[in-house]
């Protein structure tokens, strides 16, 4: 998915950190005219359920997002296997 993360400066390291954790990769950042943040980037899907909830919370409420489809794209080896070994089938 097609992320994109309005946040105030204050907060914009807890979200840039939030994302990685969730395999994101941020690809650019530029400044508000108002002031704040907008971080552009693309995370898994599967990494995103509860990500509304997730960021008001490292933000006092004040950060939202918008997300669009990006691509199909194949799963990295090693969440392949966690997956498989979580259905029985590794």
């Amino acid at each position: 998915m097609k992320l994109e993360v309005s946040a105030p400066d204050d907060f914009v390291g807890s979200v840039i950190s939030d994302l990685n954790s969730r395999r994101g990769k941020v690809l650019s950042m530029e400044v508000k005219p108002g002031g704040g943040q907008l971080i552009h980037a693309e995370v898994p899907l599967a990494k995103l359920f509860g990500y509304a909830t997730d960021v008001r919370s490292l933000s006092q409420g004040r950060a939202s997002f918008s997300m669009v489809f990006l691509e199909y794209s194949p799963v990295p080896p090693k969440v392949k296997e966690e997956i498989l070994s979580h259905l029985g089938r590794f």
